[in-house]
């Protein structure tokens, strides 16, 4: 689904990725580790669109994608789940789901089921305010108008983080059944080992804007990602 090949990325003329290269499949998820600092939200900007990179070629789907800006790639199946979450804090959660209709034609803006199904403390709260929400009912809210785009590729940004355990763990089914329902991608960067290594197909380890290690899960036991993924 996903192909980058030698992706790079500047800020402010200070390189941050070098010569980034991976796939991530359908029915997979891609596990994008390393330390705070290495440049994982940073990949993740690039090929959302959300910040543009500085060279290499990412292929979506079979297709080239050129510097398209982050609306666009929404509309080409790039569903984006930042650190952080971004919901807007003034509009009801409905209205909030509302906002991914963006990305779709006008004869599928309705809310499918599934997501209820998935995030039943949404059904109970769509006219509450986004920002009345906990930090992990927003999370959960940030990943359904995510999949309300209908996705070919998901790419969360650190889904536990200051996420209470049973919020983590729902978070984690969720994963999970996307995975098994085999028609997207997804990439995870994720700083909780045991949850992120539970959940992964494949692991892409980095360390200071580079790739230094990677594999499928097979390949790379427990305490080989452990030791690749500490300081």
């Amino acid at each position: 689904m996903l192909k980058v090949e030698n992706l790079s990325l500047h800020y402010d003329g200070s390189q941050i990725l070098y010569d980034i290269s991976f796939e991530a499949n359908l029915g997979e998820v891609t596990c994008v580790m390393g330390t705070n600092g290495v440049g994982k939200t940073s990949l993740l900007k690039a090929i959302s669109g959300t910040h543009a990179r500085s060279g290499g070629t990412i292929e979506l789907d079979g297709h080239t994608i050129g510097q398209d800006p982050a609306h666009k790639l929404a509309k080409l199946g790039v569903g984006y789940v930042p650190q952080g979450r971004d919901v807007f804090p003034l509009l009801t959660v409905k209205e909030n789901l509302e906002s991914g209709f963006a990305c779709l034609p006008a004869s599928e803006h309705v809310i499918p089921d599934h997501i209820f199904e998935l995030f039943p403390v949404l059904n109970e709260m769509l006219q509450r305010r986004g920002g009345d929400l906990s930090g992990g009912q927003q999370q959960q809210l940030a990943i359904a108008r995510a999949l309300i785009t209908k996705p070919k590729l998901l790419l969360l940004d650190e889904p536990t983080e200051g996420i209470q355990p049973n919020i983590i763990q729902q978070i984690g089914r969720v994963i999970a059944y996307l995975r098994d329902r085999g028609d997207m991608a997804i990439i995870l960067v994720e700083q909780y080992f045991e949850f992120a290594y539970e959940h992964a197909d494949q692991f892409v380890i980095m360390r200071r804007g580079q790739v230094t290690n990677a594999g499928t899960k097979a390949d790379m036991p427990k305490d080989t990602v452990l030791k690749s993924v500490s300081v």
